[in-house]
Order: structure tokens, then sequence, then C-alpha cells
């Protein structure tokens, strides 16, 4: 594990046990990182209401289409450039990095939510392409990110 995954990783670690210290003494939630079984990721931000909800896989195909293709690829299979950004390309969905993916499928569901809810910056100076707050920005209701997560977790499995 690199250096820089690594401090990720702890400092996920250490946000996860101080909100879960403060959840159980009563204390307000707080923003929670992405679950994960191995590595973190630098998203944070509370799940929307989509991940209590049941995706329909093949409304989601239609959603992504629209909405999610001309960065992630044609079944989110990548490829498309992102000038600017210290990673030259929008990151597939198709397989997604592993560190995404759960066994449990709240907390894979919950992966992707956080993305599609508040959106994401990629490194870099001045990235041409960042990631849509879908749910932030009112542009998806919470069913069609639901949909949105069931088409992406059935390119996963």
């Amino acid at each position: 594990m690199n250096r820089k995954v690594l401090r990720i990783f702890s400092l996920g670690l250490i946000l996860v046990l101080a909100f879960s210290f403060l959840a159980a003494c009563g204390g307000s939630k707080a923003t929670q990182a992405p679950q994960t079984e191995g590595e973190a990721s630098e998203v944070s931000g509370k799940p929307g209401p989509a991940v209590d909800l049941t995706g329909d896989a093949t409304a989601g195909a239609a959603i992504y289409v629209e909405n999610c293709e001309k960065c992630h690829g044609k079944e989110g299979k990548g490829g498309v450039e992102n000038p600017g950004a210290a990673e030259p390309t929008v990151p597939g969905l198709n397989p997604l990095d592993a560190e995404f993916v759960s066994t449990d499928a709240k907390t894979f569901a919950t992966n992707i939510d956080l993305f599609i809810e508040h959106g994401a910056t990629p490194e870099g100076d001045n990235p041409a392409k960042v990631m849509t707050a879908f749910g932030d920005e009112g542009k998806l209701t919470p069913q069609q990110i639901a949909d949105v997560i069931a088409y992406v977790m059935s390119l996963n499995k």
C-alpha cells in the first residue's frame, strides 16, 4: 500500500471510530466516509435516501446513458479523457475499483451513492471533468439514484 493510501485509510479509520463514538454518546450525526472492506476513499458526506430504496437496473441503464455515459463511457467501461486531472481518464465503473465493491449490498450501494449524491473533483490542475453532485443539486430524484446504483452494481457482478 502506498503512503498516500495508507494515510487516507488511517484517517478514515480514525474518523469512523470518532463518529461511532459520538453516535454512541448521543452526539449529532456527522458525515460518513464510504464504507469499504479494504481501503478508504476521499469522498465524504452522508448517504442519501436512495440507499434505502429498491433500484431498477433497467431504468438505471437509461438514466446512466442520459447522465453518466459521456464521462464514464458506454456500459461504464471508462476511457474518457479528462485533461487537467492527475489521472488521464475519468474512472470507469465496469469494473469499479475493488475498494468500492462489497459483498454487503447496502455497503456497496452506499459507496456508489456517496459519489452520485455529492459528486467528486479529481486531483489535478483544473480537471476538465468533475463528478456532478446529482443528489445535492437535485438533478436526479432518490429513486433515479437508486436505479443508477442498481445498474452500476449489476455491471460489477
